[in-house]
């Protein structure tokens, strides 16, 4: 069995979370699909994916102030209109026809600047209502099966050869890899990259280190190639000092979690590490009673949200011509409120992509309509498939064409989201 020093002990402490997330997860992350032959292709954008893990309230979000059965239906929920009278927090027009929930104002400016996108009625077509299915087959990219055990994210980086071999070609901010980064190209998993930083108990860093040892005593070929990788990532994370990073642009990031993981990445994406995808969650979205309408809950949820996708862009600048981020949450809600000033589970939603480079408008949507006899079960109908925003994110903006490897049994419908 290895040995190490107390300052190796302290130095590796961090490395458990990955190491054991591989020990545990990796013979299940391999694939089971047989992938065409690795597209060669230079690396394009950094990818960041942010999931509101709870199904989000899409109507009360990106919402719909041109439509009267929204209020009919939603009597005390509703963001009023634009224009309505009274002093209450209103919805910010984008279109004439969609606004955003006030609490998302710091995103204004960027959809009226062209570098957000809303795509409404939007989801997966499996029509299960429970949280873990829906985000399982929506990570894995497969909806309605678990025959595929990788993540589209995680396939999209084994069967793109950019000549990229950083240890950190996949980030996901967390205490485990979500779904959607697991694959052959192993992600690296942290909390912070302070965490690589000598930080914390040296009794709680002995602990972690047993298990580490225990772990490499494996004399197993894909522990041993985890372990070498979680090595050279930690060689890379810290030698990324995020206490002396200084966000461009007069960007100012909140405290909490979520802007720290964005902040995170920003430095990342600045280091020039080989960062080709990171991945964030927010969770709390499952709002089915107490939501609150244009303040409350859902709205100190949007304030988060909001507050760091606003900073990011912010620092990005310029630099938002090689990043896109998608935001998108296992499924909708239901149309109509229900009795304890919430909404259940639904399915249609929305997903928002920020870029560099988008051709839409602020909103794209092909509306079905909220009155009964459009409705998906008392739902909002979906009218585009989540596999196509994502696909189109994939071959258009991240440089990879095999999108049959990456949505297997799946026929790509071109959007037109992106200029080039």
């Amino acid at each position: 069995m290895k040995t190490y020093s107390r300052r190796e002990l302290l130095q590796r402490a961090s490395a458990l979370s990955v190491l054991s997330g591989a020990h545990l997860m990796l013979p299940g992350w391999m694939p089971r699909l047989a992938f065409s032959p690795r597209h060669r292709a230079p690396q394009g954008d950094v990818l960041v994916c942010v999931f509101l893990r709870g199904g989000a309230d899409a109507l009360n979000m990106i919402v719909p102030h041109g439509e009267d059965t929204y209020y009919q239906v939603r009597p005390v929920l509703a963001i009023p209109r634009p224009d309505a009278s009274g002093s209450d927090p209103k919805a910010l027009d984008l279109d004439g026809f969609f606004g955003i929930h006030p609490a998302l104002s710091p995103l204004l400016p960027i959809f009226q600047s062209g570098q957000l996108t809303a795509i409404h009625a939007t989801g997966s077509p499996d029509p299960t209502r429970s949280h873990f299915e829906a985000m399982s087959f929506m990570e894995r990219g497969t909806p309605g099966s678990k025959t595929v055990s990788t993540g589209w994210i995680g396939r999209h980086l084994a069967t793109l050869d950019t000549g990229n071999n950083s240890p950190v070609r996949a980030i996901g901010w967390g205490t485990s890899a979500q779904q959607s980064i697991r694959g052959t190209v192993s992600p690296v998993v942290l909390q912070s990259i302070a965490d690589y930083h000598l930080g914390g108990r040296v009794d709680v860093a002995m602990q972690m280190m047993e298990a580490i040892n225990g772990l490499y005593s494996e004399d197993t070929e894909s522990l041993q190639i985890a372990a070498e990788a979680t090595n050279a990532a930690i060689d890379v994370v810290s030698s990324v000092r995020v206490d002396q990073y200084q966000p461009q642009n007069g960007a100012v990031y909140d405290e909490d979690g979520f802007s720290f993981g964005l902040k995170q990445t920003a430095a990342l994406i600045r280091a020039e590490v080989g960062l080709e995808a990171a991945c964030l969650d927010i969770g709390g979205w499952d709002t089915h009673a107490n939501q609150g309408g244009a303040e409350g809950n859902q709205a100190a949820l949007m304030t988060t949200l909001a507050a760091g996708l606003g900073a990011f862009h912010t620092d990005m600048g310029a630099d938002m011509s090689r990043v896109t981020l998608v935001v998108m949450s296992e499924f909708g809600r239901r149309v109509e409120e229900n009795a304890d000033a919430g909404t259940d589970h639904g399915h249609g939603g929305a997903m928002l992509v920020m870029s560099g480079n988008l051709a839409q408008g602020p909103v794209f949507a092909r509306w079905p309509g909220l009155s009964p006899e459009y409705l998906d079960r008392g739902d909002l109908a979906i009218t585009t498939d989540y596999r196509d925003v994502l696909a189109e994110i994939i071959a258009t903006r991240l440089n990879n064409p095999l999108i049959d490897d990456i949505f297997p049994s799946f026929r790509r419908s071109e959007l037109g989201l992106f200029s080039g």
